[in-house]
């Protein structure tokens, strides 16, 4: 994705990661609320690592001239921000692999999300901090993909 300056990347990627807390803080509310709290624990791990990553984004915003952007125009990929979780995984009958699931292709859309910001701006300040960003989105993809790997594991001994 084209952006026009750094603080304009930076108004994204905060965006992107305040829209990740907020659903997955909305997830892991209504897992909890229903007595589905091994979901609604992993659902509030995700928010918790979006906050950090929101954190950091701020972070490196707070020193410049940050434009001032309306929900409406932020031009996402798709309907949502990348890494909105999609919201029928608050189904109080969601197993803990479907959650790992919805998770997985939440940060899958993000690490897409910066990837594109990385491969289509030439801007060498843009470029490091979008590769900064992929490399953690990927850390994140990589950390649900062992999730899944162990519980697929557990699960096959079990049956």
């Amino acid at each position: 994705m084209k952006m026009g300056s750094v603080e304009e990347f930076l108004a994204y990627a905060i965006k992107l990661e305040e829209e990740a807390v907020l659903r997955f803080g909305e997830l892991a509310d209504a897992m909890n609320n229903v007595g589905n709290r091994e979901v609604g624990t992993l659902f509030r791990r995700l928010s918790d690592y979006s906050k950090l990553h929101m954190a950091d984004a701020k972070a490196r915003a707070g020193f410049r001239d940050m434009p001032v952007m309306m929900p409406a125009e932020f031009q996402w990929p798709d309907f949502e921000s990348p890494e909105t979780a999609a919201i029928w995984a608050a189904d109080p009958m969601m197993g803990k692999r479907q959650a790992l699931d919805v998770a997985l292709e939440s940060e899958k859309r993000g690490l897409d999300f910066y990837q594109a910001c990385y491969d289509h701006n030439d801007d060498p300040e843009i470029r490091i901090l979008a590769k900064e960003f992929v490399e953690e989105e990927g850390e994140h993809v990589a950390e649900l993909l062992k999730w899944i790997a162990n519980f697929d594991k557990k699960a096959s001994q079990e049956s």
